[in-house]
């Protein structure tokens, strides 16, 4: 997705601050580029002149949600941390990007680099971590070594490592190197992989990052997205970033568009001051010329697909009614959860009606019965028997009770699991029978000879 959008392309409604100079074409990605425009002034700020706490609490005055997927307040998580036990404190930043339909963490780090690591510096300083890690999927190689990099040139000058800026503190910073797995995703099969592990995610209760995380010590982990916002917070107060988006959506945030969309790629917006028909059809430029809208999944493969036309009625938390077709939906933490989805790690996917709604479904079970990390009978066996049950179906052996089964399998997964991809798995069947039923129905009546003409395969 790095040449979607070029530099020109930079949408008039976008507010860029994390990708401020991302797409600049006089901007690279050296230290020495970074610091000519104000990089890491805020951290030799921070370190030199503010307590710790201090930089915690404008973390918590700014309300920030975690932009990894979960949208769990940043500052609250940091507070949960366990800091009686004397052990030693780490930080992890999860870069194991691996939603379908996501690809902005990526961007940030094959541009902005040392944004991150400034990021990551300050989150260590306020936190008193001594130890710090980028978790990177190994499907992300460039991104590896730009990072590199980029941590040897930061040690070099003495932004991390030993005595930071002479102000006594100290913190390294290590990439590791994931195995491409989705389940890396969830934080604590990534801190079992981390460890050395097979990347099974841990029971919690009593195995929360706070106080059992990487080596059953004290642990944070954020998001890259999240992990640049702390350099902003810091700079201008938590108070005044709590000023940008709207109450419990506060800053900015980057979407990913793609799809059947003119103008796909990845936008920083304003939280809660756009609709997804804004970002469909004003910043996304609309349809393909001459096609329809048949279905949006707003928040990544994981969320629960709308079918368009639907409507969403209800009460937001503040008491606010609402009747909302998709276009209406606020593009924020609290509007898709409202539509009974969620816009979980930001990947917006529209689809037209050109497109075999089975198929959809074919490809996205397929990709989950892959990524099960098999610990749990539930997800590991029921993943598979809904790959094989969409995959035939699209290869025209569909029958009538497919979509009753499907169903089935799906509402025996969720809830059953010991992490959240059992949930990752069964919503997107779920929510497909729920709002596709029909067109599950009607490929039971197709020709099979006309469905295997089709030659569909898993992409």
């Amino acid at each position: 997705m790095d040449s979607v959008k070029k530099s020109t392309e930079i949408h008039p409604d976008e507010r860029r601050i994390i990708l401020k100079y991302a797409d600049q074409p006089d901007y690279d990605i050296s230290i020495d580029c970074y610091m000519r425009n104000g990089g890491y002034d805020v951290l030799k700020k921070a370190v030199a002149e503010r307590k710790p706490e201090e930089l915690c609490q404008e973390v918590m005055d700014s309300q920030v949600r975690g932009r990894g997927g979960a949208g769990f307040p940043a500052g609250m998580k940091w507070k949960f941390l366990d800091r009686k036990s004397g052990k030693p404190i780490y930080l992890i930043c999860n870069a194991d990007e691996s939603e379908p339909g996501t690809f902005k963490d990526r961007q940030i780090i094959h541009k902005d680099p040392h944004q991150l690591i400034e990021g990551m510096m300050l989150t260590a300083f306020a936190t008193g971590t001594a130890q710090a890690f980028i978790y990177i999927r190994e499907e992300m190689p460039l991104g590896a070594e730009i990072l590199e990099a980029a941590i040897e040139e930061a040690r070099a000058n003495n932004f991390l490592g030993d005595n930071i800026l002479g102000s006594g503190y100290s913190c390294d910073l290590v990439v590791h190197r994931g195995a491409a797995a989705y389940i890396c995703g969830e934080e604590t099969g990534l801190i079992e992989s981390l460890e050395g592990k097979r990347a099974y995610p841990r029971i919690k209760p009593p195995y929360f990052p706070a106080a059992l995380g990487l080596y059953m010590c004290p642990t944070i982990v954020n998001n890259v997205e999240t992990l640049c916002n702390v350099k902003h917070i810091v700079e201008m107060s938590g108070k005044e970033y709590a000023k940008i988006g709207k109450p419990g959506n506060t800053g900015t945030r980057i979407w990913c568009l793609s799809g059947m969309v003119k103008n796909p790629g990845y936008y920083e917006l304003e939280n809660g001051q756009f609709t997804y028909g804004d970002l469909i059809y004003k910043i996304g430029g609309g349809l393909r010329d001459g096609r329809a809208l048949q279905a949006v999944i707003p928040g990544g493969s994981s969320s629960k697909v709308w079918r368009s036309g639907e409507r969403f009625v209800g009460k937001l938390r503040d008491g606010t009614e609402f009747d909302w077709g998709i276009e209406d939906v606020p593009l924020d933490f609290d509007g898709p959860m409202a539509a009974g989805s969620m816009s979980g790690s930001g990947g917006v996917v529209v689809i037209d009606d050109s497109v075999d709604i089975v198929e959809v479904l074919a490809n996205i079970n397929a990709f989950y019965a892959h990524e099960s990390c098999g610990q749990c009978t539930p997800c590991r066996e029921g993943s598979l028997w809904m790959k094989k049950v969409t995959t035939r179906m699209a290869n025209g052996g569909a029958r009538e009770e497919d979509a009753d089964l499907l169903a089935s399998i799906g509402d025996q997964i969720a809830g059953r699991t010991v992490c959240a991809h059992g949930e990752a798995c069964a919503w997107p069947t779920q929510s497909f029978i729920a709002k596709f039923r029909d067109k599950f129905i009607d490929k039971a009546k197709q020709d099979p000879e006309e469905a295997k003409s089709r030659s569909f395969r898993m992409v």
